[in-house]
């Protein structure tokens, strides 16, 4: 025997909705859980149904001093559906009248476009002046490192690096200076931590850089 199949959602929403139009009266929440089963919703999900008709303005919801009120009548529901109806029937009177101003710009568009001999080797034209400029961006692509407007942006920052590192190292050796001012018992182990971060003897302030001649980097 096969398993009966559950309602799906707009069949639940049509059970709870005979729930209102029948006994046309407020309910809460918790009369419309044991009055769902009735109609084949279960109990654990008439919450979920009942909200969706109250987004739809199929139900109205309201709250009286503690407690919360639903209540639906056919009058109401029909209202709520013709108003529904005009909307919809709006929107589709909108998009015919778009559709024929936008089928009326593309008549008016091809005018002056038909196809001929003189249009197409005009296109051809087009086509082989758009080749020969990418082809002429990718050849200008290659000579974009010896650019000297690039080529001095580089340098300006490469100056900035070393002026950012030296400034570093300075502050470094001022920290330096003060754990051995401040702690001289512990300049063995101060020593050692120095090597462990990687600040051996030969650490010292970067050295400026002489500037490349744009010739040699262009050879």
């Amino acid at each position: 025997m096969s398993k009966k199949r559950g309602l799906s959602l707009e069949e639940k929403r049509e059970k709870m909705l005979q729930i209102f139009y029948e006994s046309q009266d407020f309910f809460l929440l918790k009369e419309l859980e044991k009055m769902g089963p009735r109609k084949g919703v279960i109990s654990q999900s008439v919450k979920d149904v009942v909200q969706s008709l109250v987004d739809d303005d199929l139900v109205s919801k309201d709250k009286i001093g503690t407690s919360v009120y639903f209540w639906s009548l056919p009058s109401c529901a029909g209202n709520q559906l013709r108003n529904v109806y005009r909307k919809l029937d709006s929107d589709l009177q909108n998009s015919k009248n778009r559709h024929a101003q936008l089928v009326e710009q593309c008549q008016e568009l091809r005018k002056g476009r038909e196809e001929s001999g003189e249009r197409a080797e005009a296109v051809a034209d087009l086509k082989a002046v758009e080749q020969q400029h990418n082809e002429l961006k990718v050849e200008l692509e290659k000579y974009r490192d010896n650019d000297p407007a690039a080529f001095e942006a580089m340098r300006e920052a490469i100056a900035v690096a070393q002026a950012s590192a030296n400034r570093w190292t300075d502050n470094i050796f001022t920290l330096r200076q003060w754990c051995s001012n401040n702690f001289p018992e512990a300049k063995e182990q101060l020593e050692n931590l120095y090597k462990e971060v990687g600040l051996t003897d030969d650490f010292d302030y970067l050295e400026l850089v002489a500037p490349i001649p744009l010739k040699a980097v262009a050879e």
